[in-house]
């Protein structure tokens, strides 16, 4: 029989960061045998709601994990804006991705939510393959209109506000 392992677990880190493993599939892949860009944004994604959405029955998650994503919820989370700077190829790996993520600002109705990728952590030579930040905006589902951060929110997230990204130009 094979060893059996847990599959990891999202935590804060000592670099103040909430670093969530995220396995790569095979159909993340382009023809040039590295992670598209499109299917990159998807791997933020996921990364994202399993960092802020409240895990089903069962299931564990960080205490950041708060905001109900069911439709009678009433509350939904938008895009606003989003960039990614790319550092390096990501290849195919076994080995989950180590996406750290962090908060540049906290809005009265949005947040910024800074990352980073990175290859497994206990990789001998750990690499950094892009660096991102998205623009969320909260936003009442039935007016559209703008929803300001609650004391919930704020109290669960502001452990991880830090510095945000910057990103060359040119």
């Amino acid at each position: 029989m094979g060893e059996s392992s847990a599959a990891p677990i999202e935590q804060i880190g000592e670099d103040g960061r909430l670093h969530i493993p995220i396995q790569l599939r095979w159909g993340d892949l382009d023809a040039f045998n590295h992670v598209n860009n499109t299917s990159m944004l998807k791997l933020l994604e996921e990364a994202r709601v399993r960092a802020f959405w409240k895990p089903a029955p069962g299931e564990s998650a960080p205490a950041t994990a708060i905001l109900d994503s069911s439709l009678s919820a009433g509350l939904l989370t938008l895009i606003a804006r989003q960039e990614i700077q790319y550092l390096a190829p990501v290849p195919y790996q076994r080995h989950p991705l180590d996406i750290q993520i962090w908060f540049g600002k906290l809005g009265g109705s949005s947040v910024d939510v800074c990352y980073e990728v990175h290859s497994d952590p206990a990789a001998e030579q750990q690499a950094l393959y892009a660096r991102a930040t998205t623009v969320l905006v909260l936003v009442d589902a039935k007016s559209g209109r703008p929803v300001r951060l609650s004391s919930e929110m704020r109290a669960a997230w502001q452990p991880l506000v830090a510095e945000p990204l910057t990103y060359r130009r040119g």
